[in-house]
Order: C-alpha cells, then structure tokens, then sequence
C-alpha cells in the first residue's frame, strides 16, 4: 500500500536543538505510521482497560454524569460517589425532578459544586426540551448547561459514535510526547482528530485517557508497558514548562456542638460567592496552642493545604445557625470538609 505524507506542524521541529534526549525515535506522522498506532492502542486498551461502572454499558445518562464527575477529581474519588449518585437518581428524569438540595447532597464530598447546579439544570432542560432524551450531536450537546466540547465529544463519541476527538490532560500529555514536544490546546485538538479511530472513535478517546492514566503518567512515565512506546518522539521525557505552585498552608477551626442527637451548624444563603446553600460547621477564632482542640483534620482545596482543629463545646449565645438531627444529615448538602470532620469525629 502506498504511504502517503501527512503534512504536520511537528515536522519543522529540530530535535537537535531540543533540550531534552530525542532517543532517535521517528514521529508518527505517515498514514501507516497513524494505522499502526490505532490498531496497537485499541489492542492494549481491549486487553487492558479499567472495569469501571460507566463503562457497562454506553448510557448517554451515565457517561455524562461520569464525565462531569471526573473533571478535576481522580477516578479514584469519584467511584463510590458515582454508585450512590446513580442509585439515588437513577435516570435523567429522576435528577431532574430532585430538589437541589438533595443534589448537593449527593454531590457532597466532590468539591466543585457548581457542577452538580448546572448538572441538575441540564437534566431539567433535557426533561423539558429534548423529552429526556439527549441531544444527538456534539455540537447540540454545547448547547446543554455546563456541557463543554470535552464534555459533548465524549459523550458523542462513546454513545453516539460520532467521529470526533476529546482532548483531556490526559489526552494533551499523551500526543505531545509521541509529537516530541508541548503542544498548544489547539493544536492538541488537531492531532487527537487526525489520530482517531473513525470505526470505534469511542473506544479510541477512551483509550487514549485510559493511556495518560495508568501508563503515560505525568511523572515516572511506565514506557516499558506502552502499546505505542516505538512510535513515541520522547518515550516520556519532554521539557517542563511550567511549574506547579507550591502549596499555601493555612490552619483554621471549627466547633463541634452537639447535643441530644442534633448537631449545631451553620447555612450557607444563596447568595453567597462560595458555596451557597451548603451546610458547614461554625468557624471560630484559631485554637493553634489553646489546647482546646480535640481532632485535626488535613484537607485541601485547590492550591490550599488546610489545617483544621475541632474544638468540642457550646455554640456562643447569638450564633446564627441551626440544630440538625444527626438522622438528617446525609439529607444535606454539607461541604466536603463538614462531612469529613463528621465523619473523624464519628458523628455519621
């Protein structure tokens, strides 16, 4: 068969002048070269790929609430949230109908709860316009609250079929190292169209995640397990170009008031710039070297490592907040942080 040239931006590249070692490896920019890399990749990802609950079937409900889940957390987190979510709201028309309330608190522990609002307002807006049916292409699919083109082309692809590219972390950090250097979002998104499998377009994204997620790891990639490492410009190695903000630390406290099976916490308005609606316990001045602290907890919040202490007492004359049945607390939307402190302090 005859090989035809792909014209590629990567081409003009000079790996002489490139910090960092080339390892002589040929970048895959023929038609033969792009066949080999589909066939090797869906082989390994067949083999090898992750038994994860959204993957039983190619539910458009499911996959959409997987991928708004995943944005920004680990697969790891997500899992046990995921089965809970499904199984309080079972279907898009469930979700829907649910107060958002009880989406937050389902949604509770995940962080980013601007999430689960526009996922509760997509679901309301596929009930009512699209008769609980998802809209058909990607680019309808945009039109959704909270639905980006990551979102739509992962949802067009893997259950509509639809011959279209996703381009995550994941998916940036695999092409730029087989392409042999950083790549611009745009043109990430370029070089995932051309590689993709138009037959089974999503197996192939999800394999190209699959790939930046277990194999082709931001650090210590595992080159010696890679279907496609003999393609690889870099085989891993690519100059770093930026650096990661090192972490702030910050110490704050918290008090826990409980009293005949109720516990003291404070709401949250909707008007708030953070976190409205959500329920947390009241925050007090520093207990750093009082001795009053009971428990600390660590947590973090985006570039924030937090260290909490809990004091055990009595809510001050005149705290505006409520008392909540311990019975009623999974019922609530509680900040990722209350609940963990809850749960530290064995409360639920």
């Amino acid at each position: 068969m005859k090989t035809a040239k792909i014209e590629c931006v990567v081409c003009t590249y000079n790996a002489a002048s490139a910090p960092f070692a080339m390892d002589r490896q040929r970048v895959p920019v023929t038609r033969g070269d792009i066949l080999q890399f589909r066939r090797r990749l869906l082989r390994w990802y067949d083999r090898h790929k992750r038994d994860l609950p959204w993957r039983q079937d190619r539910d458009a409900y499911r996959v959409w609430l997987s991928e708004i889940m995943l944005q920004q957390t680990r697969v790891a987190a997500v899992l046990e949230h995921y089965r809970e979510f499904v199984k309080r709201f079972p279907s898009v028309q469930r979700l829907a109908r649910a107060r958002e309330s009880s989406v937050l608190a389902a949604w509770s522990g995940l962080g980013y709860y601007r999430r689960a609002r526009m996922l509760r307002r997509a679901a309301t807006e596929i009930a009512s316009k699209h008769r609980g049916q998802f809209p058909d292409t990607a680019a309808k699919l945009r039109d959704l609250p909270g639905i980006g083109p990551y979102t739509s082309a992962a949802i067009a692809s893997i259950c509509l079929g639809e011959r279209i590219a996703v381009v995550d972390g994941n998916v940036e950090r695999v092409l730029g190292r087989v392409m042999g250097r950083n790549l611009s979002r745009a043109e990430a998104w370029q070089f995932a169209q051309r590689f993709l499998n138009p037959n089974r377009p999503g197996d192939f994204n999800q394999a190209m995640m699959e790939l930046g997620a277990t194999v082709c790891v931001p650090r210590q990639p595992r080159c010696f397990l890679c279907p496609v490492s003999d393609l690889c410009a870099t085989r891993g190695e690519l100059p770093r170009i930026a650096t990661k903000a090192r972490q702030k630390k910050k110490e704050i406290s918290y008090l826990l008031d409980r009293r005949n099976g109720s516990v003291f916490l404070i709401h949250r308005t909707q008007h708030s710039s953070l976190m409205p609606g959500m329920w947390e316990l009241p925050e007090i001045p520093s207990a750093n070297g009082s001795g009053d602290s009971w428990i600390t907890v660590r947590h973090s919040i985006t570039t924030t490592d937090y260290l909490v202490r809990v004091v055990k007492g009595r809510a001050p004359d005149g705290t505006q907040g409520s008392w909540v049945r311990v019975s009623r607390l999974a019922e609530l939307p509680l900040t990722g942080l209350a609940r963990k402190i809850l749960r530290v302090a064995k409360v639920i």
